[in-house]
């Protein structure tokens, strides 16, 4: 039987949001601790299943204790549950994320938040060789019905050394490649949710195969893992 996602989980963190504060979650830490280790358990057991399909290296759960140093919310206290799977590197890429926040503010993403560098260099030399395979990725109905189009940041016009006006310009100056998938507080909390979070990560995967032969090839197609 899958793990769910506790109702409790939401209207803990909808008192916390009115009460961010040290003495109102030292009072209520118990209650947050279980709650944390149901959470944990759905994480955990989601890994077991995506390991099923792929090779899952790590799970990382993001402690609820926000950095607050370099921010001007001092609230010390985050209002959602946060997890990433890491893909085995180095010959595969990508990951996976899962945020449990309420008020239908619950969402997956799965793709490249923060490509080093070099790892962005490559991809967009990729798109402006030849953007043929993943374009056809991206529009296949299977694919595009669960995850639609790229989110994240991109450049205004065109990064250095691109041309503004090449044809792939619009692929070419993303600077993360990033699909999301909202769900609302009754999907989260039902018994389908984990299974539902599986298909679509599963779905994801025309993309990775794709990115990960980019990535640990050079334009030449010539493998870099030795």
């Amino acid at each position: 039987m899958n793990e769910t996602i506790p109702r409790e989980v939401f209207s803990f963190f909808n008192r916390l949001s009115k009460n961010n504060n040290r003495e109102w979650f030292t009072e209520n830490k118990k209650e947050f601790k279980e709650i944390e280790n149901e959470v944990k358990q759905f994480y955990n057991q989601l890994s077991e299943h995506l390991n099923k399909h792929d090779k899952i290296d790590k799970v990382k759960i993001f402690r609820v204790y926000r950095d607050v140093r370099f921010s001007k919310d001092k609230t010390p206290y985050k209002t959602h549950f946060g997890g990433s799977f890491h893909r085995l590197k180095p010959a595969l890429r990508g990951g996976y994320y899962v945020h449990i926040q309420p008020n239908n503010e619950s969402f997956i993403a799965t793709g490249f938040w923060e490509p080093t560098k070099e790892d962005l260099l490559r991809i967009r030399k990729e798109f402006e060789t030849d953007s043929a395979e993943i374009r056809k990725i991206l529009a296949k109905k299977s694919f595009n019905t669960i995850w639609g189009e790229f989110v994240g940041d991109e450049v205004k016009s065109a990064p250095r050394g691109f041309s503004k006006e090449d044809a792939n310009i619009d692929l070419i100056k993303k600077k993360q490649f990033i699909f999301t998938k909202k769900f609302t507080d009754k999907e989260v909390t039902s018994p389908e949710f984990m299974e539902e979070v599986d298909k679509a990560f599963k779905a994801i995967r025309p993309f990775f195969n794709y990115m990960s032969e980019v990535l640990t090839t050079d334009l030449n197609g010539v493998s870099l893992l030795g």
